[in-house]
């Protein structure tokens, strides 16, 4: 590769991104609230948005911690929330697996749902350009992202027993998800797993800690599986009818 970054797809990941801050900001300000309300101090709620970099599974982690959920619970829940960035990483492989071991792993630890949501809608849109090209991109999404998120959470944790309860920040973390999920849903497969997961999260939700997450989440898994199996046997039987 002929240069760590190209500024100008680095600037052009910025740009494209800036709508996502609407609810970024909010979403790690909430976070930041709610885990020194928890009785987590500055340093500990730092470290877990620096550390793990994650809003949906911090708040599933924070809120089971305030349940006083079994500690594997917590964990398994987090990973479990967080099982889809290792199939985000899986479809990335072609485009940036090529790249220096250190800037993979500084893409690891910057892939979440927003660079990987436009950074896979770019590289569909660009399939031409370089890989030094497309790793520029990913990081002017997800460096300058990931900076303010710990911004967001360090003024929730300094100044979140002044925000009124009735501000109405609850919005960001569906909002965020939705912008993120919807454009991805593009095969019979997606809007399977995507249907099964969220009528089985409310139809489990009776379940302790949290826990009708981690089902809803494997079956979901395995209902998109399947309906990507039948498709390409369907796939398949139609061209050979064709030849």
């Amino acid at each position: 590769m002929s240069a760590v970054f190209h500024p100008d797809r680095f600037l052009r990941g910025f740009l494209d991104s800036l709508p996502f801050y609407i609810v970024i900001v909010p979403f790690g300000a909430i976070f930041g609230a709610i885990a020194t309300e928890a009785g987590l101090n500055i340093i500990e709620v730092m470290s877990f948005s620096v550390l793990v970099i994650a809003g949906a599974s911090q708040l599933a982690a924070l809120q089971l911690m305030n349940e006083n959920a079994p500690t594997i619970v917590v964990i398994v829940t987090a990973l479990a929330v967080n099982l889809r960035m290792a199939m985000y990483s899986a479809s990335l492989t072609p485009h940036i697996g090529k790249a220096p071991f250190w800037m993979r792993a500084l893409g690891a630890y910057t892939l979440f749902d927003q660079p990987y949501a436009l950074s896979m809608i770019t590289y569909e849109r660009e399939p031409e350009r370089s890989a030094t090209d497309k790793i520029s991109y990913f990081f002017g999404v997800g460096i300058p992202m990931g900076l303010v998120w710990y911004v967001a959470t360090l003024a929730g944790a300094l100044v979140g027993d002044r925000i009124s309860a009735d501000v109405g920040f609850e919005f960001a973390v569906p909002l965020t998800f939705l912008a993120v999920v919807a454009p991805m849903l593009k095969s019979a497969a997606h809007i399977a797993a995507a249907a099964t997961s969220v009528t089985l999260v409310i139809a489990l939700s009776f379940m302790p800690f949290g826990t009708g997450l981690l089902v809803a989440a494997v079956i979901a898994l395995v209902v998109g599986a399947q309906v990507e199996v039948w498709t390409d046997k369907r796939r398949l039987a139609k061209d050979k009818g064709q030849m």
